[in-house]
């Protein structure tokens, strides 16, 4: 056996190694800095338990994205070092986020072993490549995101450390062959399982969902399917699931390879950049005479979120969770025996509030971040939640999750169609959303988002709105003065969320314009970019007369839009006269 030796390497903290909602990410070039990424792995096993590192499992995978590879390897002998006695990790170094979760939760190793944690490699949904985007995060035992906790410790060792342990002598792991290699160091074996990606996160799915009547849609001559991985990680399970358990047709795939670049494009799911599905689903401006799929799907870099689409129709996120919420019981196997609560993040649109309310069921508002809804979840409060930013889920793992949103709108489709497959004319997914609007109104609702935007200006942008709140009569006169026909603010406030659980306190979580006929104006600063600050603004209006809900969202959210822009200032503070992304 091969055995290696801890070195001691003496190091100096770097600025801004502040874990945002979702880990580390910066630019590669910043991550390829002299033990930059040495600090923030040894920082984070500094800020957990001795039993979480020593002689403990770990899972270190991710997205696949340039620079992945080599961290992999850094992070293998950082851990050995540290005293972790096995690292797991995917095949080819790839585990969509939600795989990793379901693997701390799921997996038994093959000495019976089980993960206490695990680095994910992921930036998510921003560009990959020597110039873009790398990220890191670490997940707890549940699987779900380190708690603040553990990343304000995190962010506070990365402000101290003075050194980092490494095996530097222990050889490379060839990730591309599934296996057990065995090392001996100071303190005994240290063994690396590289093991298959998909087959831990398939089981559960075909747990879930009824895969024989989901086979039998796809088997329908009138259901026609596409999904776009936009050369992420979801590539590695796409064929294993749609074609192998499912029966789709492989040519029903688009951009399924893992690519270290994404192929050259942004991997987010939405209708500004998955520009190729958008086409064939028929709504992109350019017409076609091919007749579009029934139903079209798409992922981000590392899975987790996703985007629905019907022939020629955009289902919202925040629509589709309020949709497979509403539908779960009848449809999903896992949710026979009925739904233990719901929630959503603040800024997504109410449409899942009107559910709960109607379906009598246990409903939580929490702030941007899945840990918030891991809490709930792991106290038996909540089935189903999701955020507007493409992200839904379930209590099956403590991640949102691409794949399980698509198999459960196929469900949705399956169950609606059971008896008429062999009809003239299928349910479509525009029919569902449409008759869900009749049933509990609409939400209309759109996201602005100003990327990339001087840091300084936004927090000045930020502090300004603030500030106006505390004079509901000149916000009404702004208002007023914008656009005459929209109702009056009622409440204007910061967004706190006091955790029913651990009983912590989330502040300054997103600025909130309330209106008399339950609009809302959300503007709030994303913690997800690499650098400069994004600013995000989320307009909704609600409406439940039905003669009402069909009309064009951007006709029906104009108004309130100028209203926002208005109030806001945005184009004064920010210098843009347009947001870099309209959802």
């Amino acid at each position: 056996m091969v055995t290696f030796k801890v070195s001691r390497v003496e190091t100096t903290p770097y600025d801004g190694q502040k874990p945002g909602t979702s880990g580390l990410r910066k630019k590669v070039k910043v991550f390829k800095q002299p033990n930059y990424l040495h600090n923030f792995v040894q920082s984070t096993f500094n800020a957990l338990t001795a039993e979480k590192v020593r002689g403990a499992t770990i899972v270190v995978s991710g997205d696949g994205r340039y620079f992945s590879k080599d961290a992999i390897q850094i992070i293998i002998k950082m851990a050995a070092a540290n005293g972790v006695r096995r690292v797991w990790v995917g095949q080819n170094g790839l585990l969509s986020t939600p795989a990793v979760s379901a693997v701390i939760r799921e997996r038994v190793g093959p000495d019976g072993s089980k993960a206490t944690g695990a680095f994910i490699l992921t930036a998510s949904h921003n560009p990959g490549g020597p110039n873009e985007d790398f990220g890191i995060k670490y997940n707890m035992e549940n699987g779900g995101p380190a708690p603040e906790g553990i990343t304000d410790k995190i962010y506070e060792n990365t402000r101290l450390i003075k050194e980092y342990l490494i095996a530097e002598d222990l050889p490379q792991v060839d990730l591309s062959s599934i296996g057990i290699t065995s090392f001996g160091g100071p303190e005994g074996q240290f063994d690396i399982d590289v093991f298959d990606s998909a087959s831990d996160y398939v089981k559960l799915m075909k747990s879930i969902f009824d895969f024989q009547s989901i086979h039998k849609l796809l088997a329908c001559p009138k259901f026609t399917f596409c999904y776009d991985a936009l050369h992420g990680v979801a590539g590695a399970y796409a064929k294993r699931i749609f074609v192998e358990e499912l029966g789709a047709q492989e040519s029903s795939l688009m951009n399924c390879t893992p690519k270290e670049d994404f192929g050259g494009g942004h991997p987010d799911p939405n209708l500004t950049y998955a520009k190729e599905l958008v086409a064939r689903m028929g709504l992109s401006k350019s017409e076609s005479s091919i007749d579009p799929p029934e139903f079209g799907a798409a992922a981000d870099g590392d899975a987790d979120r996703n985007m629905i689409l019907g022939k020629r129709f955009f289902v919202t996120p925040s629509d589709s969770v309020a949709i497979i919420a509403a539908n779960a019981v009848q449809s999903i196997p896992y949710f026979s025996s009925g739904l233990k609560g719901v929630a959503r993040s603040m800024p997504t649109s109410a449409a899942l509030d009107v559910v709960a309310k109607h379906l009598k069921l246990k409903f939580f508002e929490v702030p941007t971040g899945w840990k918030f809804f891991g809490n709930l979840m792991d106290a038996g409060l909540c089935s189903i939640c999701g955020e507007e930013s493409f992200g839904t889920g379930s209590d099956h793992i403590r991640e949102k999750d691409g794949i399980w949103a698509v198999l459960a709108w196929l469900s949705v489709l399956a169950y609606k169609n059971k008896e008429n497959l062999s009809g003239d004319k299928l349910v479509t997914v525009e029919d569902i959303v449409r008759e869900h609007w009749a049933s509990y109104g609409r939400h209309f609702y759109t996201r602005y988002d100003y990327e990339n935007v001087d840091s300084g200006a936004a927090k000045d942008l930020m502090a300004y709105l603030v500030n106006l709140q505390s004079d509901l009569p000149e916000v009404n006169k702004i208002v007023k003065g914008a656009c005459s026909n929209v109702s009056n603010v009622v409440h204007a406030d910061e967004f706190e969320y006091k955790d029913p659980i651990d009983g912590s306190i989330a502040k300054h979580q997103g600025i909130r314009y309330l209106f008399e006929d339950g609009s809302r104006l959300v503007f709030r600063l994303s913690g997800t970019g690499s650098e400069g600050a994004t600013i995000r603004l989320y307009i909704e209006q609600y409406e439940k007369e039905p003669s009402k809900t069909g009309r064009e969202s951007h006709e029906a959210l104009a108004p309130l839009v100028e209203v926002a822009l208005k109030l806001s200032k945005m184009q004064e503070f920010t210098g843009r006269s347009a947001p870099t992304v309209i959802t």
